[in-house]
């Protein structure tokens, strides 16, 4: 049993989760008690809402954390092999909450078996939830495999997870992008900009796993974590860099020749109802700031791991203006009347307490986990 049990502060984060999950299930009761179109503020113009953006943000992010696994015991570079363990536990969790979001976003959740019993192969939507469920029961294999030091099904259960992490956020991103009435997401650059936040969320995620870890113990990082996390870090600013130039293609695109249902949700991002998620949540504290900490050469780990809570904040705000923003133009603009063009949007109480408890879940199951399992990672044998 890990020392950091006898820490008040532990207590303490352990009575915070626990509220959060106590109010998210106070919310989700509430909704399924009076009706999601009472306790929701989703609508016929703009059906999906904070809970499938926090559903995208947690499944890709599982699939980023795979990724990064897969460097140590599928590749072969040593160094990632010391955070497989965490990684893969951590995306588990993780895709839990995702599947948590979305069925409670759904006002009858036990209508996710039906939907997976009564298969329509030409729907993105089933494939999603096929190989995104597939995907769970690798992971579990693979973790456990690790746990077990069973090295001959964590190289079969690593690559299949490899495989399962790319093929799972392109499948996701195309729900997206073969929309064809919905110009601002519809098109062959979704799939691609999911795998790379995919990886932003990923490296940052882990990141901030290995600066904890340490801090709450109170140990010192010896040469090999600080190594891992300098790797990390570079991995991080790679995709930060990446991501901003995909970002400022896309706004472009979306300008130019003003085509409806593009132009107008991303003026709505630059100038208009979302513009301070924008600027703010996606471009400062999600791009600039976290890059221009990891550009400098006396970064420590902790200035690394600010960098990392930051990126991770601000693609929490890029899947959330990623999901509304594409739903803002209507589809008929006769028949709603709007005064300005658009739709609007605002998460509800309910909406938001259940997004934290999803969230809260992934961090109490993971704290509870590092308390009961090994998790460490016998160094000498991959030094």
């Amino acid at each position: 049993m890990s020392t950091i049990a006898k820490k008040p502060g532990q207590l303490l984060w352990f009575a915070l989760l626990s509220l959060c999950l106590i109010a998210a299930a106070g919310a989700a009761g509430y909704s399924f008690m009076v009706g999601h179109e009472q306790a929701f503020n989703v609508n016929r113009g703009v059906p999906w809402g904070i809970l499938i953006a926090t559903y995208v943000f947690l499944a890709i992010s599982c699939s980023g954390l795979c990724l990064i696994s897969s460097l140590g015991h599928v590749f072969g570079f040593h160094e990632f092999t010391l955070i497989s363990k965490r990684a893969i536990l951590l995306a588990i969790l993780c895709l839990m909450g995702a599947f948590g979001a979305i069925g409670l976003d759904l006002e009858h959740p036990f209508n996710m078996i039906y939907t997976l019993l009564s298969p329509n192969f030409s729907s993105g939507i089933w494939w999603m939830g096929t190989i995104y469920g597939i995907y769970l029961g690798i992971l579990v294999v693979e973790f456990y495999a690790l746990m077990t030091d069973n090295h001959k099904l964590s190289i079969v259960t690593g690559s299949l997870g490899f495989l399962f992490a790319i093929a799972a956020p392109s499948v996701l991103g195309s729900v997206f992008g073969l929309t064809l009435a919905r110009p601002f997401w519809h098109g062959s650059f979704m799939p691609v900009y999911i795998i790379i936040t995919a990886l932003v969320s990923g490296t940052a995620l882990i990141i901030m796993v290995m600066y904890f870890h340490h801090f709450v113990r109170n140990l010192e990082m010896d040469e090999q974590d600080r190594r891992l996390i300098r790797l990390l870090g570079r991995i991080l600013a790679l995709m930060i860099f990446i991501l901003i130039f995909s970002v400022f293609w896309n706004v472009v695109v979306g300008l130019y020749g003003k085509q409806p249902g593009h132009y107008e949700p991303v003026m709505a991002l630059l100038t208009g109802k979302l513009s301070l998620n924008f600027w703010m949540g996606e471009i400062i504290i999600g791009l600039v700031v976290p890059l221009l900490l990891l550009m400098r050469h006396d970064r420590t780990p902790f200035s690394t791991m600010m960098a990392s809570l930051l990126a991770l904040v601000g693609m929490f705000f890029m899947r959330y203006d990623m999901t509304i923003a594409g739903q803002l133009y209507p589809l008929r603009l006769q028949e709603y009347g709007l005064e300005d063009g658009l739709f609007s949007y605002s998460p509800s109480l309910s909406e938001v307490l259940i997004v934290i408890g999803c969230l809260a879940f992934s961090a109490f199951a993971y704290t509870l986990a590092e308390k009961l399992l090994k998790l460490d990672t016998d160094r000498e044998q991959h030094s």
